[in-house]
């Protein structure tokens, strides 16, 4: 997840890094690509893949712009002619780090440790892949670095606990996609286009606002309590990973 601020295909390259090298490593490991879960799983994770973004974005922007502590606009006629394209944008690029994260990292580690492990040493990876992105490019707040980098490092326990959570209940990498690419359209595009900026905005909504950092911790207690019966109730579908 890069700004809007970087050129598209930076953005997208960047976003695809961890995919192309998962892609590569099973092609010389593994000879196939046929274990990164491509097939749909269960419309009810899929579903909710959708609509737990929607959720909290909104409730997260809504409760800025009713308070003061952001400005409200009124989003332009081109912004909703977009939605659809750039949804399909949105879910594209984040298939790039999703078939790294959880096509591949989650499926092995989870196959060697806990649920917990998986989820903790996902989040480490995950969060330091952000980090030059937050320090040397266009991916930060107007707040202070450190702060971008303390609220995203802890929403993202969250987010790893629940795309991880629905990777192995569902069997699928679609579910994690249509979550990251929901999220990012409506977090830091649809949404953050319709914010008026002010002295305490960039501490409250887009990625590194206390809207996203409560939110994972919401997220990590609940589904890392979700995630400790997966071993206990047979609930782990996946493709066989070895």
């Amino acid at each position: 997840m890069i700004s809007s601020g970087t050129a598209h295909d930076v953005v997208l390259l960047w976003m695809w890094s961890p995919g192309l090298a998962a892609i590569l490593t099973q092609l010389i490991f593994r000879g196939s690509l046929k274990e990164f879960g491509w097939r749909l799983g269960p419309t009810r994770y899929l579903l909710s893949a959708a609509l737990i973004p929607l959720a909290y974005s909104v409730a997260i922007y809504g409760i800025a712009w009713i308070t003061g502590l952001a400005g409200f606009q009124s989003p332009s006629s081109n912004l909703l002619i977009a939605f659809v394209p750039g949804l399909f944008f949105a879910c594209f690029a984040a298939l790039g780090e999703e078939i790294g994260w959880r096509g591949l990292l989650v499926p092995h580690l989870i196959k060697i440790t806990s649920f917990t492990k998986t989820v903790l040493i996902s989040w480490i990876l995950w969060a330091l892949w952000h980090y030059p992105a937050i320090i040397w490019a266009d991916y930060h707040s107007d707040a202070p670095r450190w702060v971008d980098l303390t609220s995203l490092t802890i929403a993202i326990v969250g987010l790893s606990a629940m795309t991880a959570w629905m990777r192995l209940k569902s069997g699928s990498i679609w579910p994690p996609v249509i979550w990251h690419g929901v999220h990012n359209l409506l977090i830091q595009g649809i949404l953050l286009s319709m914010t008026i900026e002010t002295d305490v905005s960039a501490y409250v909504v887009d990625d590194f606002g206390i809207g996203v950092m409560i939110t994972g911790v919401v997220l990590a207690i609940v589904f890392l309590r979700k995630g400790t019966s997966l071993r206990e109730d047979g609930g782990i579908a996946l493709v066989k990973v070895g």
